[in-house]
């Protein structure tokens, strides 16, 4: 897609779990059609660096190169100027304020259309002053670009990845006893949605005519509650499930004596149950007849 200022093609940022998942199904999408597509990488010159380059370049996908975790909004403006479309795959893990510098870039840069990382929960239902912290700056985002009406943005809401409600260190699963902690209650809900089936609803939504625009899609690969999951790990091991209740006054005492724990301000959010769960019948993926990998499914060919 090109607008009147020449600009071209889909750039996208980041090359981790999601941002290889949607590349990935960007390029195999119907409507590709070999437009243009490029991604923004750390500079490396490590074997592995130079490897995926030569594999990106071999399908088609042009290489942009920047430390987004310190470059500035103005460096990073210029090097997005040229795209219509912006798709911010890199998370928490670049740091404060990041997801903050890349949103200001894409608007002093004049992207057509933004599509910011907000690939998680609904940061309006849980509001400023949250146990983690770092969805302040996400709330940020959504203002700055809801303040403005140049750059057309859309923010996809997919729940938790579904890897991460099963990992050992997030610790509500623990596969080998089996044991499940449920955050809040039994029936507090979450909803999940795998790194695989994001990339496929992103590039479909991206692709959507009429297109959309200044809206936030809810997707999910499942909703369920810490009961159901109990169920689950229970079906899928064939073994007897050890139940624990971690009560919203215990997570967040525990975060009290923790102050800095990431996990621990994750846990204590999620128990609480506001904003980290929506019906799958509301879901554009539901309203679109697109499949998606349930808890059990994911658990099946995971942990059995």
């Amino acid at each position: 897609m090109t607008d009147s200022e020449g600009r071209d093609g889909t750039l996208v940022i980041g090359h981790g779990e999601l941002g290889g998942n949607v590349l990935d199904a960007l390029v195999n999408h119907p409507a590709h059609e070999g437009n243009g597509l490029a991604v923004l990488l750390r500079p490396s010159g490590s074997q592995r660096g130079r490897s995926l380059r030569n594999d990106l370049t071999a399908r088609g996908i042009a290489i942009v190169e920047a430390d987004v975790g310190i470059a500035s909004p103005a460096e990073l403006a210029a090097l997005l100027k040229p795209f219509h479309t912006v798709v911010c795959c890199v998370g928490f893990a670049a740091g404060p304020g990041t997801q903050l510098r890349l949103a200001r870039a894409a608007l002093d840069a004049g992207i057509p259309r933004y599509f910011p990382w907000q690939f998680g929960v609904d940061y309006d239902a849980i509001g400023y002053g949250s146990p983690q912290d770092l969805f302040d700056e996400q709330l940020d985002v959504r203002n700055l670009l809801r303040a403005q009406n140049a750059t057309e943005w859309v923010i996809i809401s997919t729940g938790m990845f579904t890897s991460f409600l099963f990992d050992s260190d997030f610790g509500v699963v623990d596969v080998a006893e089996p044991r499940v902690n449920a955050l809040g209650s039994w029936d507090t809900e979450v909803t999940v949605t795998t790194a695989e089936d994001i990339g496929v609803l992103t590039a479909e939504v991206i692709h959507t005519r009429p297109p959309i625009a200044n809206e936030v899609v809810y997707v999910a690969g499942d909703t369920v509650s810490y009961r159901t999951l109990a169920d689950i790990v229970e079906r899928v091991r064939a073994a007897a499930v050890t139940r624990t209740l971690w009560t919203v006054p215990d997570l967040l005492e525990d975060l009290a004596r923790h102050p800095g724990d990431g996990l621990r301000k994750y846990r204590a959010v999620f128990a609480q149950g506001v904003g980290v769960a929506w019906p799958m019948a509301t879901t554009f993926n539901a309203d679109r007849g697109i499949p998606t990998t349930t808890a059990l499914e994911w658990a099946r060919a995971n942990l059995s």
